[in-house]
């Protein structure tokens, strides 16, 4: 992912057109590592977004709103002290690095003007947002505070002085302005290709830039530096400044790289990236609107994932558990299977008492109930006598003969909590906002599987539904997808009439799929949609054929006593999906 200087430099250039001047009413902390500014400028409203996360550290002007805490951070509180109803001034990027400041102007408690800077530093796991300020240079304070624990090179705690994290005797390639400036600036370096030899020399030079730059003058990535050529070196220089060029005219290209075939995204740029050519790519008109639609999936997949690694964790250790108990379980069915040799022995022993002797420790008889009236030999107690070996092997048997029933309803028990922990991972997986994960968290509580923590959240944010997916089929027909146990049988129970086809993949984990149909009538296009829904939002999303289950929504029933989203279903038929993905382009959620 190419977050470099060059996508910053176009970022800075979007934010002095829209924000500077702007006054900053609102600063909120939704997130541990984020901030959202609210921004009042030209009259229109913006909300900036400011993301240290280690794994999609961003900043750009969002569409989405978050909710927010109920009690705000510390440093939420610290800026609202600092910047709100402040005025940006400037917005700037220090020598093409991947930092960001915002100068902003506020009054002090006795009315005097300040200027503090908001500096975000956009570095992978070493990102930050630092208030610093400008009179002093000091730090204020850090979203992210950094002691000599930590680091021994850098240090980010208030109090102390703000110093550029370390540019490792990296150029600014703005300031390179001749091919002899360029050749001097690359490493001596043997070891070193020209591929890694021009993000280790320039600031704001990600790979995936380099990678450019090298394609665009026809020099292999791999070629070591000191085996260009002239030739090499001039074309090398003129790709390079044809790529810089952009930042200093601002004339920015706003791509994602689509991998058609999988349906992902492969890189994002503010440059045309030639050598991505074989892919296809959406255009943007804005850096955030190209950040926005990258990261949005991304960043939400993420967050959760972390928020609900304890819930899993929780969740696996019982799901492991209770494999661990089926493996005893049908360990002990097994020898339960084997009562009825146990009656055979007592009934060969009492037709056989007259030919035992005392003490003996086994006998060797005919098998009666064998056909071929083999012969059998039978373990003996020498302390019993024969009637009361007899008497063991028949307790032994009804012991084993009433085990048989338990045990196989116990697997029978077992077996419904593994599908239903599978299903709510399932649901974790396919959450795609945090009051999914509350509705999850609370099913978990009030089927005993999580213990309460009391109320820490408001009643109204707890009772607050995030709702089941809607889609509609390529020919107009809508289609229903639960994402979770509840949501599955509120549209089951609650959504559906009783002639609308239910759908769910067959004996796996998965969503409840409801295809409403018209007038009685659905279409065979709008079923393999719903199928295609039911398989993808299911535990065999990634399978190439995939069976889905089903049946109008009368033959749908939850047992008694049956745990959320668990039904018995009858009178059913089976389709099966291919290339599910492909299946999904026409369909529209809604």
């Amino acid at each position: 992912m190419a977050l470099d200087g060059l996508v910053v430099a176009s970022i800075v250039h979007e934010f002095n057109s829209a924000l500077v001047g702007g006054k900053i009413e609102k600063v909120y902390q939704p997130e541990i590592d984020e901030l959202t500014l609210l921004v009042r400028s030209n009259g229109n409203n913006y909300r900036l977004l400011l993301s240290v996360n280690s794994n999609f550290p961003r900043a750009h002007i969002s569409n989405i709103s978050k909710v927010n805490p109920d009690t705000p951070p510390s440093f939420c509180m610290l800026l609202r002290k600092h910047l709100q109803n402040g005025r940006i001034t400037k917005i700037s990027q220090p020598n093409m690095e991947r930092i960001i400041i915002l100068q902003v102007e506020t009054l002090d408690e006795l009315n005097l003007l300040k200027v503090k800077h908001l500096i975000i530093e956009i570095m992978g796991k070493h990102s930050n947002i630092i208030l610093v300020d400008e009179e002093t240079n000091k730090i204020i304070d850090s979203i992210k505070r950094i002691s000599l624990d930590i680091s021994r090179h850098r240090q980010v705690l208030p109090g102390l002085t703000y110093r550029m994290p370390p540019s490792q005797e990296k150029k600014n390639p703005q300031l390179i302005n001749s091919i002899e400036a360029f050749n001097e600036s690359l490493p001596e370096d043997a070891k070193i290709n020209i591929h890694k030899g021009l993000y280790y020399s320039f600031t704001g030079l990600s790979p995936l830039i380099a990678a450019e730059i090298c394609f665009r003058s026809q020099v292999e990535n791999n070629t070591p530096i000191l085996a260009l050529t002239p030739e090499d070196l001039n074309r090398l220089y003129n790709s390079f400044k044809d790529v810089i060029a952009v930042t200093t005219k601002n004339s920015y290209n706003y791509n994602i790289y689509i991998d058609e075939a999988n349906e992902k995204f492969i890189d994002f740029s503010c440059v045309n990236l030639t050598h991505l050519s074989i892919y296809s790519y959406q255009k943007y008109d804005t850096a955030s609107d190209m950040l926005e639609n990258y990261y949005r999936v991304r960043d939400t997949k993420d967050r959760i994932k972390q928020k609900s690694q304890d819930l899993r964790k929780n969740l696996q250790i019982k799901l492991d558990r209770l494999n661990q108990k089926l493996n005893n379980l049908r360990k002990d069915l097994s020898k339960a299977e084997k009562a009825e040799e146990y009656k055979i022995k007592g009934d060969l022993i009492t037709s056989n008492l007259h030919l035992i002797k005392d003490r003996e420790e086994s006998i060797t008889i005919v098998n009666y109930y064998d056909p071929n009236l083999s012969e059998v030999t039978v373990q003996l107690d020498k302390k019993l006598t024969a009637s009361q070996n007899a008497q063991k092997y028949y307790k032994q048997y009804n012991k084993y003969k009433t085990a048989l029933i338990e045990v196989a309803h116990q697997v029978e028990i077992t077996k419904e909590e593994i599908s239903y922990i599978e299903e709510v991972f399932l649901s974790i997986e396919n959450s795609t906002n945090y009051t999914d994960l509350e509705e999850i968290q609370n099913e978990l509580i009030e089927t005993g599987y999580v213990k309460s923590r009391g109320k820490s959240q408001n009643k109204k944010k707890a009772q607050k539904k995030s709702g089941f997916l809607r889609f509609l089929s390529s020919d107009g027909f809508e289609i229903l997808v639960g994402k979770n146990n509840h949501q599955n049988d509120e549209i089951t129970f609650k959504v559906s009439s009783k002639n609308d086809l239910w759908l769910h993949v067959k004996d796996l984990a998965g969503s409840h799929t409801i295809l409403k149909v018209k007038d009685g009538e659905y279409s065979n296009t709008a079923l393999l949609e719903a199928a295609t829904l039911a398989a993808y939002y299911s535990k065999g999303k990634n399978s190439t054929k995939v069976a889905v289950d089903y049946t109008q929504r009368k033959n749908v029933k939850k047992p008694s006593g049956a745990k959320p989203g668990m039904v018995i279903y009858d009178n059913y038929q089976t389709i099966y999906v291919d290339a599910l993905t492909k299946e999904l382009k026409g369909i529209k959620e809604i």
